[in-house]
């Protein structure tokens, strides 16, 4: 303890834009939650692409040096003054900035939080609260997606791909998986895809055409960008649409206007979960239908691998492989995940 408000406590942050190698394990002060904030002690640590966005200074952080991270999961120890819907022992969740989660505790301002019921683990609120909510937002909010109506899903094996086939198929949607990798291709099957294309074996495009008879598909999910973003467009049918989550690969692509009609008509959607979060006129509604097909097993949060807080590099470098399936993990050294 350095005086009685602050509290000595362990972060991962950068002093400078760069590889994994830029993120330091070190000691930092915590003081005690400002008016409006809760101070959480954080079980589990969301890894997210966006992640290293933030290392890379892609998307800079308001301050270096800085924590990384968006996501995490724990108890509440501490509540500053004028917070009303929190008290100390709640289990929490949040998925938002300010970026800082690469920590063992931190606050945050109780508005950002959502509560977390007992049937849902530390490690399954920090894979899935992020790409849970941004399900629900994809299926909810940006699409009108029917029973019987078709999909195609890019990187169906990974985190986000897992729990949006999962959902898909609740919805009795048809969902065409597109991975990497033969290894892969037993992950997305099992996560309920009809159809798996492997793009190391057949060029994605035309195994959609010959997997639909050329008639192609009601809505691409996609979140790699470039060309790949610009295949799929033929692959839409009229009055489809085609949603970018990402830019993985080539970043956001250019769309002349001409591409999408009117002969086409088709619809583009480049949706971020943030403004989800932010807008959404009842954030813990949301959350509470997320967490409860966690509970009851109606979807599956696949860890794929669990690293330490202090090896946060080499969860990077695993995450920048592209190697690995389901969500990653960090979990702070001597936490109960």
């Amino acid at each position: 303890m350095n005086d009685s408000n602050k509290t000595t406590e362990y972060a991962v942050r950068i002093h400078a834009y760069g590889g994994p190698q830029a993120m330091v394990y070190e000691a930092v002060d915590v003081p005690a939650p400002a008016p409006g904030e809760v101070q959480i002690r954080q079980s589990a640590i969301g890894i997210n692409y966006l992640d290293t966005y933030h290392r890379r200074g892609i998307f800079p952080i308001p301050l270096l040096p800085g924590a990384l991270g968006v996501e995490a999961a724990g108890t509440v120890v501490a509540v500053g003054q004028g917070v009303t819907g929190f008290r100390q022992g709640d289990r929490v969740s949040y998925a938002c900035p300010p970026v800082g989660s690469y920590a063992s505790l931190r606050n945050l301002p109780g508005r950002h939080l959502v509560k977390l019921p007992d049937a849902v683990g530390f490690e399954q609120a920090a894979a899935a609260t992020l790409q849970g909510l941004t399900v629900h937002m994809l299926l909810r909010k940006v699409t009108h997606l029917r029973a019987g109506q078709s999909v195609l899903l890019h990187s169906a094996a990974g985190g986000l791909g897992s729990l949006l086939t999962q959902w898909a198929k609740r919805m009795g949607l048809h969902v065409i998986g597109v991975v990497g990798s033969q290894e892969k291709l037993a992950v997305a099957r099992a996560n309920g895809c009809d159809e798996v294309i492997v793009g190391s074996q057949e060029p994605f495009a035309e195994g959609v055409r010959r997997i639909t008879g050329s008639q192609g598909v009601d809505v691409v999910f996609e979140g790699l960008g470039g060309s790949v973003f610009h295949e799929s467009l033929s692959l839409v049918k009229p009055f489809g649409q085609i949603v970018n989550l990402g830019q993985v690969a080539e970043g956001l692509p250019n769309v002349s206007l001409a591409d999408l009609g009117p002969a086409r008509s088709l619809s583009v959607c480049v949706p971020g979960v943030f403004a989800y979060v932010r807008t959404h006129p009842d954030l813990q509604a949301a959350a509470d239908e997320l967490f409860g097909l966690i509970a009851d097993g109606s979807l599956k949060v696949h860890v794929g691998a669990r690293f330490a807080l202090s090896q946060a590099a080499q969860a990077h470098h695993a995450l920048e492989s592209r190697a690995t399936t389901g969500s990653l993990v960090l979990l702070p050294e001597g936490s109960a995940a």
